[in-house]
């Protein structure tokens, strides 16, 4: 008994370690959403599946669920409810671009630890002299929740108007993919003890780290969530990226300010017209929400459709120098995936001829760009 505790004991200050890693570390990695941004149905299942098997909120509910599931038609039928309701939502919620604060979804989650775990350890009987609330409802309930958080992070990446319901279900099913394999192994570890004389005190330690931990991860989800509501008390330094040919610059004075708007689940692009070998200095900030941009140009004269990316990615600012290679045009396209518009401020400098101005248009005036996108590289 006493080394079940003292074993119990390291795996909870392991976990809490584990789970404060994962509490700012909301939403798709750059890895991900750059292996996500060239499209592809099976890339949305292998990120599904990634972001399952990391997400140690949705497995320890997972885990609660199974404890003490002894038989096989059990297990499927609390799982499937459990999959259903999260399906639901993440479809759901996804396709007509509803979003929660992924913050106060994960407490919620959070909670949905607890209260599984409380439920295990028989809590409502024992401490509050009260009826558990019907099990199969609760599990349906919450996995309402968890398909909402689901759905908070598929929406972070650059989805495809014409395939998102596709898109949709590939990370669905790779989510049950993960799902799937997690959940082999957690009744692996289960049955192992399950026969064994200390699986009494084997499932009170568990349960009693899942509701603290549990309860861990609610108030740092709720401290981030603090950190977005209240963002002004908050000041936060974001080092800036430096690519191949591109070296991040600071001008105090601009030659042009452009204030460029990206309508909801719309893109744009914004181009310039550059000599071979000349020089461009750019700083482009939105007002919220991330946006996926590919910077590039396009030799002048070419009827190919060839384009040459100098860089891309999922961001909400970005800011460089390019000495260009060949003379053409030169410039951004971005994708507003948010369900709202988002406002650009694009500030630059060197040598180019703005394409959106009439000759007899001022230089220094900033203007909303209303041209057609053309050029879309997801």
């Amino acid at each position: 008994m006493l080394s079940i505790i003292k074993q119990s004991r390291w795996f909870l200050a392991i976990a809490i370690t584990l789970l404060a890693g994962q509490v700012f570390g909301h939403g798709m990695s750059e890895a991900e959403k750059q292996s996500i941004i060239e499209g592809g149905n099976l890339r949305y299942i292998w990120i599904g599946a990634t972001h399952m098997l990391s997400g140690y909120d949705h497995l320890a509910f997972v885990f609660g669920i199974i404890f003490f599931l002894t038989r096989f038609k059990e297990i499927v039928k609390y799982i499937t409810v459990f999959t259903v309701g999260h399906s639901i939502t993440l479809i759901y919620a996804t396709f007509n671009a509803i979003q929660v604060n992924y913050f106060l979804v994960d407490a919620v989650i959070a909670l949905s630890v607890c209260y599984i775990a409380f439920h295990n350890l028989e809590g409502f009987k024992k401490w509050l002299n009260v009826r558990a609330p019907n099990m199969m409802a609760m599990i349906f309930g919450l996995g309402l929740i968890h398909g909402l958080g689901l759905s908070t992070r598929l929406q972070q990446l650059p989805l495809s108007e014409d395939n998102l319901l596709m898109n949709i279900i590939s990370f669905n099913v790779g989510i049950e993919i993960g799902q799937i394999s997690a959940l082999a192994v957690m009744l692996l570890l289960i049955a192992a003890f399950r026969k064994s004389h200390v699986f009494k005190s084997f499932s009170k330690a568990s349960n009693t780290f899942l509701v603290i931990a549990g309860a861990y991860l609610f108030l740092m989800q709720m401290h981030g969530y603090e950190h977005t509501v209240n963002a002004e008390e908050f000041t936060t330094i974001e080092e800036p990226q430096k690519t191949e040919n591109l070296e991040v610059t600071q001008k105090s004075n601009w030659k042009d300010v452009i204030t460029i708007t990206i309508p909801a689940r719309d893109d744009k692009e914004y181009k310039l017209m550059l000599n071979k070998g000349a020089t461009l200095d750019y700083a482009w900030q939105n007002d919220k929400g991330e946006l996926f941009f590919d910077f590039h140009g396009e030799p002048k004269g070419d009827k190919t459709g060839y384009f040459k990316s100098f860089y891309k990615d999922t961001k909400k600012q970005s800011s460089g120098s390019l000495t260009t290679t060949f003379e053409g045009t030169h410039g951004w396209y971005w994708k507003n995936s948010n369900p709202f518009p988002v406002s650009i401020t694009l500030k630059i400098n060197g040598e180019y001829q703005r394409l959106d101005l009439e000759e007899d248009t001022p230089k220094s005036k900033p203007e909303t760009i209303p041209t057609k996108t053309v050029h879309d590289t997801l």
